[in-house]
């Protein structure tokens, strides 16, 4: 193998741990560079080296990024953030052509993660369980009347990330509010049950789910995991199986899930790593290690469900200091 694997993160924000991952895993065999556009991001300072880049829509952002790149022989390149994601796959090739290999999906499908309509049709055509939802309100209103849906309800941006805006209502003067304050909203179904995230990694070269860890929610927060404890089920990771191949997904990804009455249904997707990721790798699932063998043009065996159950993850907050 050579050694000079040099891996990119960009906005890499506070996710201190992603970083600390890829400088293990790497070992020495090459660098892990950083960037955000903020020199208070302690992420940046775990990093090999860092970069205090623009702001990702000033202009000029993706050429400093192509060019970190070239002048620090960059070989794999992902990011942290969901609007850097639709940048990174729109211009894929143009990393390629220098030699990087974006760790992303493609850009149809990166754009159908945030689109939470699109995903639900998507879902719906493929004939698998999702949370049922709507941007029509007449629609929604119907079938409250028809009895196929009931309140509470959220109601939430189309195309929104960290639980921002969105709102439990329990009648239709909140519904029609919304609406009236606010564009590109959406109704779902309120889910009563369990709700779990899924860590998934595709390979990039056999295009095959590799790795997918389940974890029960305990507690969420920002619309992250706080608490979680990893469990395992057979019917649960044929879901995924099923949905990732015929989405087309390609490296990591995070699932979220319900479980309602013994039922999963698949709600949304964040096509990067979640939030809640330390868990999987703490309990085996070495997705970091997985993109360094892409990297190098190794195939990954299948390691689905091998990690223990009943392992529990508590987040807490860390200080950094820098002078």
């Amino acid at each position: 193998m050579r050694d000079d694997l040099n891996i990119l993160i960009l906005s890499c924000g506070t996710r201190n741990k992603i970083v600390q991952y890829f400088k293990k895993e790497l070992d020495g065999r090459g660098l892990v560079i950083a960037t955000d556009c903020s020199n208070l991001a302690p992420a940046l300072y775990e990093a090999d080296k860092h970069f205090i880049v623009p702001r990702m829509n000033d202009e000029g952002y993706l050429d400093e990024i192509l060019s970190i790149c070239k002048e620090n022989n960059i070989k794999a390149v992902l990011s942290l953030i969901d609007p850097e994601l639709s940048l990174l796959a729109k211009h894929k090739q143009d990393f390629l052509d220098i030699g990087t290999i974006p760790i992303v999906s493609d850009s149809d499908v990166v754009e159908m993660c945030f689109d939470k309509y699109e995903m639900f049709k998507f879902l719906v055509q493929s004939g698998l369980p999702t949370v049922k939802s709507y941007i029509d309100k007449a629609e929604f209103y119907s079938d409250v009347e028809a009895g196929i849906i009931d309140y509470p309800v959220f109601v939430k941006p189309v195309r929104g990330s960290a639980s921002i805006n969105i709102s439990k209502v329990k009648t239709k003067e909140e519904v029609e509010l919304l609406f009236s304050r606010f564009d590109n909203l959406m109704i779902q179904e309120f889910m009563d049950g369990t709700e779990y995230g899924a860590d998934v990694y595709i390979d990039l070269i056999s295009t095959e789910p590799v790795a997918i860890f389940i974890k029960e929610k305990i507690k969420m927060r920002a619309g992250e995991t706080d608490k979680s404890v990893s469990i395992k089920d057979e019917k649960l990771f044929e879901l995924i199986n099923k949905f990732v191949k015929r989405t087309g997904f390609k490296g990591i990804i995070d699932i979220d899930i319900f479980k309602v009455n013994g039922e999963y249904y698949i709600s949304e997707v964040n096509p990067r790593f979640g939030g809640g990721y330390p868990h999987a790798y703490e309990s085996g699932v070495n997705v970091p290690g997985k993109i360094i063998n892409n990297v190098y043009g190794k195939i990954n065996e299948d390691t689905i469900g091998r990690y223990d159950e009943g392992i529990h993850m508590m987040k807490f907050n860390e200080v950094a200091i820098i002078k």
